[in-house]
């Protein structure tokens, strides 16, 4: 199976990094949940705690498929760790899988990891994906790079990282037994 790190800072949308770890793990995909914090415990942007499995300097940065993103007000704690982005930019030039929902996929286009994808975000964040083919889709997926656009389509966001992961078979059979499709 497959293996995934999901990085989270405080102020983190909830929804949108905890949909992807729920939804992956239920389809059997390793998921490490990675705090870009000096502690484990991060505040989500609607003041929900996470307790992380991970801090960033203890995981094995070579070891996932993927690595995602999520958005809210912490996507500029992420963009501001260094760390993370030559981890984000060394995945991309590896062609290994990233993805980024909501504010976060403006952090692929000021990195030029969306030039000549289709890509979407949050509303008012276009301006950001520079390079990219915006589209208004829930989800864009284009060769291994995955965008979404909000907390309400975070579920499309999961079973698409699922799909491209593990298959169009599995991410069906989890959109059914959630009652989602």
């Amino acid at each position: 199976m497959s293996k995934i790190a999901v990085f989270f800072v405080d102020g983190f949308e909830e929804i949108e990094g905890l949909t992807v770890v729920d939804l992956c793990r239920r389809a059997g995909i390793e998921v490490d949940m990675v705090s870009m914090m000096e502690r484990k415990e991060v505040m989500g942007a609607h003041q929900i705690p996470v307790c992380c499995e991970l801090m960033f300097d203890d995981i094995d940065k070579d070891s996932y498929d993927m690595v995602v993103l999520p958005g809210g007000a912490g996507h500029k704690k992420l963009e501001a760790h260094d760390g993370l982005m030559a981890l984000v930019d060394a995945y991309f030039k590896a062609d290994k899988y990233v993805a980024a929902i909501c504010a976060s996929p403006s952090i692929l286009g000021r990195r030029g990891i969306l030039k000549g994808k289709k890509a979407c975000c949050f509303p008012s964040f276009e301006e950001h994906l520079q390079g990219a083919e915006v589209s208004f889709d829930n989800v864009c997926v284009d060769g291994k790079v995955i965008t979404s656009r909000s907390m309400g389509t975070s579920i499309d966001f999961a079973l698409a990282i699922i799909e491209a992961l593990e298959g169009a078979e599995l991410a069906d059979k989890k959109a059914k037994e959630i009652v989602y499709r």
